[in-house]
C-alpha cells in the first residue's frame, strides 16, 4: 500500500479539483505514480467553509465516478484544518471532525506570516487537539518559514506528527523550504509523506519527479 497522505482531489470545494472531471483525471494521476490510497483534503479556512455533509457529498461523486473509471484508489476524506480566527472556532464549535485512521486531523498554520494566527496560539490548540483524544497532523511544516526548528521541536513534543510535502524536497516551492524539509527529516520528525496535489501544473512536477526522473 501506497498513501498519498495530503491532496486536494475532491471536485469543487476549494482550490484544488474544480470539477468532476478534473478530480478524475488526478486521481488516474495518483495511480499512475503507484499510490494506492489517498487521504483527500479539503482546505477549512476563512475562504472555505464546508459542512462535513458537503465534503462528503464531494467524496461519494468521486468515489462513484473512479469505480466507473476503473480506477482502483481508496480514498480518505477529511479535511486540512488551518488554524486561523476566521474559522477554527466555528470548527470547533460545531465539531466539524472528520478523522483519518481513527483519530488523525490534518491541520495547518497561516503561510505566509504568525500574525494571521490572530489571538489563537498554536501550541495551545495543539495541546488541547491532544487532550481530545486526537492526533494531529502538522501539513507541510517546512513551509512555515517563520517558525524555527526550536517551535517545531516544542509541537513534536507535544505529541503532534508531521508530514512533509514531496514537493518540498525536490525544489517545488523553493530552496528555503527545501532547505528546512532536510533539517525536519535529518531530525525524523516525519510520520507521512504527501504531494499537496491541487492541479496540472502539480501533474507536471511529479510526472517529472516519479516517473521521468524514476523517484
Amino acid at each position: 500500500m501506497k498513501t498519498d497522505y495530503h491532496c486536494h482531489i475532491l471536485p469543487g470545494l476549494d482550490d484544488g479539483a474544480q470539477n468532476i472531471e478534473e478530480s478524475v483525471f488526478l486521481s488516474r494521476k495518483l495511480t499512475e505514480w503507484g499510490y494506492t490510497d489517498a487521504v483527500c483534503v479539503v482546505h477549512s479556512s476563512y475562504k472555505y467553509r464546508h459542512t462535513p455533509q458537503k465534503v462528503l457529498a464531494a467524496y461519494g461523486e468521486l468515489y462513484n465516478a473512479i469505480q466507473t473509471e476503473h480506477i482502483d484508489l481508496t480514498l480518505h476524506p477529511t479535511y486540512e484544518y488551518r488554524i486561523v480566527p476566521q474559522s477554527w472556532s466555528e470548527v470547533r464549535q460545531n465539531k466539524w471532525w472528520l478523522p483519518w485512521y481513527g483519530n488523525h486531523l490534518l491541520v495547518e498554520f497561516p503561510i505566509r506570516s504568525r500574525e494571521f494566527f490572530g489571538d489563537l496560539d498554536p501550541m495551545e490548540e495543539v495541546k488541547r487537539l491532544v487532550d481530545d483524544g486526537f492526533k494531529p497532523v502538522l501539513a507541510h511544516p517546512e513551509r512555515y518559514q517563520y517558525m524555527d526548528m526550536e517551535e517545531l521541536a516544542r509541537l513534536h513534543d507535544l505529541g503532534c506528527e508531521f508530514q512533509m510535502n514531496l514537493g518540498s524536497i525536490y525544489g517545488f516551492y523553493g530552496e528555503d523550504v527545501r532547505h528546512t524539509a532536510e533539517l525536519i527529516q535529518s531530525e525524523g520528525w516525519y510520520s507521512y509523506t504527501g504531494t499537496d496535489l491541487h492541479n496540472k501544473r502539480y501533474t507536471d512536477f511529479y510526472d517529472k519527479v516519479l516517473i521521468t526522473e524514476g523517484i
